[in-house]
């Protein structure tokens, strides 16, 4: 429930994905991501929704399980830039470029730039169409998962 930006307080509701902030490169060095890092998707999917986000855009995708046409996921990338050309139902393969980082909006200068990346199994039939941070926190469309759990699989 902590924030790790802006005045440190408390969030309303948990977390429900990862930010992404610092990384360290093959020499050792620590860095830290800013609107040049462009943003590949982690598996094969379709574009189902790009939305507005308190710095950028999310952009979501759907990846459906090789083995199972009825079981799917959705991974979502914030605070993003994504190209004016990538439209809903793009199909993407692995390791595509969906959007650079964005740069934070005048309002939101004491949050530096980060990626943030949640995972959700889709639970229901839904429509992406008004999908948006508020519905999915309030109407649990998507049951989250850890990051974490995702991107450190090989394959899913």
């Amino acid at each position: 429930m902590d924030k790790w930006w802006g005045n440190q307080g408390k969030r309303e509701r948990p977390h429900e994905g990862l930010d992404l902030y610092l990384y360290r490169d093959r020499e050792k060095r620590i860095l830290q991501l800013d609107e040049k890092t462009r943003i590949p998707v982690l598996y094969d999917g379709v574009v189902v929704r790009v939305m507005d986000d308190f710095i950028g855009n999310s952009v979501m995708v759907e990846h459906h399980l090789p083995e199972s046409q009825s079981l799917k996921f959705c991974t979502i990338y914030g605070h993003t830039d994504p190209p004016s050309s990538l439209d809903v139902g793009r199909i993407v393969k692995a390791g595509d470029i969906l959007a650079s980082l964005a740069r934070p909006k005048k309002s939101q200068r004491n949050i530096p730039p980060h990626l943030h990346i949640s995972v959700g199994w889709v639970i229901n039939k839904i429509s992406y169409d008004h999908l948006d941070w508020e519905s999915m926190a309030t109407s649990n469309p998507l049951k989250w998962v850890d990051p974490l759990q995702v991107i450190s699989r090989r394959s899913i």
